[in-house]
């Protein structure tokens, strides 16, 4: 797929907020010079092409309770890496997995970031991780302060 110079106007419309109106995709269209219906045609083709992967709401974790989150490292035997992502990837608490190369002091090779209520929460998760994988060798990382946490920007 070409993306073109209305889909780049699009893009740059719905990386904020979306408008809470009854219509929102009415207003981005009025905003680009568009109508409605182009618009959410070109968000169908990019979704059906692959250039769109999802939309979805943002949730600011620390306001609704959850007050800990944990990067968990884990040593994945690589002839098990999909499916240990596999189960990973499914669990509610687990927003990112990713599959990272090990070095000389570091045999991590799997990476989860989980969520939870507390830090006890988080253990219980990694826990019950640990129990569905067999995996038994990992860490958590606890986040001390965040620094930045932003949303990728395109076509700026």
């Amino acid at each position: 797929m070409e993306i073109t110079e209305l889909d780049k106007k699009i893009v740059r419309a719905m990386q904020d907020e979306l408008p809470l109106v009854a219509e929102p995709f009415k207003l981005i269209a009025e905003e680009i010079d568009s109508t409605e219906e182009e618009v959410l045609a070109r968000l169908r083709l990019m979704k059906e092409d692959g250039a769109l992967r999802k939309m979805g709401a943002v949730l600011r974790h620390r306001e609704v309770g959850f007050r800990a989150n944990a990067l968990g490292v884990w040593v994945v035997p690589e002839e098990r890496m999909d499916q240990v992502a596999e189960i990973m990837c499914s669990h509610m608490a687990v927003t990112h997995c990713y599959d990272r190369n090990v070095m000389p002091d570091w045999p991590y090779n799997f990476y989860t970031m989980i969520h939870g209520t507390s830090r006890e929460d988080c253990q219980q998760i990694a826990q019950d991780l640990a129990k569905e994988t067999g995996i038994s060798q990992y860490e958590l990382l606890y986040t001390g302060r965040e620094w930045k946490k932003t949303s990728m920007k395109y076509f700026v």
